[in-house]
This record gives C-alpha cells, sequence and structure tokens, in this order.
C-alpha cells in the first residue's frame, strides 16, 4: 500500500527572461579565479617553488591552498548572491507599494 501525501501540491517555480547582470558578473570573476587556481598553478609550478612552511609552494597548493580555494569561491557566492537577492527582494516589494499606492 502506497503512502499518501497530505501536503499541498508545490507551485510552479517562477521563471525570468533575463539573468540579473551583476550575478554574471559575479560568476565570470568566480569562474576566473577558480581557473586561476586550477590551473595556474600546475602551469607555472617550476616558478612557484619557494618555501612555505617547509614544503614548496607549488606542493602545498595542490595539496591544500586549491581546495581552501575552491571553498572561498562557494562562500562568497553564497554570500553576494543572498545580497543580490535581498536587493531584488526589496526593489519589488517597493514597486509593488508604490503601484498599489497609484490605484
Amino acid at each position: 500500500m502506497a503512502a499518501q501525501c497530505d501536503d499541498p501540491p508545490m507551485p510552479e517555480p517562477t521563471t525570468t527572461d533575463s539573468h540579473e547582470p551583476r550575478a554574471l558578473v559575479l560568476k565570470a570573476v568566480l569562474l576566473s579565479v577558480m581557473l586561476a587556481a586550477s590551473f595556474g598553478v600546475c602551469f607555472f609550478a617550476r616558478s612557484l617553488s619557494f618555501p612555505v612552511f617547509g614544503w614548496p609552494l607549488h606542493f602545498w597548493m595542490a595539496a591544500q591552498g586549491g581546495v581552501l580555494v575552491f571553498i572561498a569561491i562557494v562562500v562568497v557566492y553564497a554570500a553576494v548572491m543572498s545580497r543580490l537577492e535581498a536587493q531584488a527582494e526589496r526593489a519589488a516589494q517597493a514597486t509593488q507599494q508604490g503601484a498599489g499606492a497609484d490605484v
């Protein structure tokens, strides 16, 4: 016997015709940082061979630095997108309130 769910159906997701330009710039910058952290360190590894805490920098970047950079990218993206979405929500509410006052 199948279990029944009494929850109401989920509403259809809303879509927008275009992406927020600031979000696209953020994505491009963070992807560039990701490319530099993953490819750049490997490509220029021989020139990055000075010691950091007793290990060569290129080894440290490959072992720990890359992971820390990727975690930082996720944290920055989440924080900035949260702020951008809050700004967009406030602007939408102000537009709704302004339209309601004109009626």
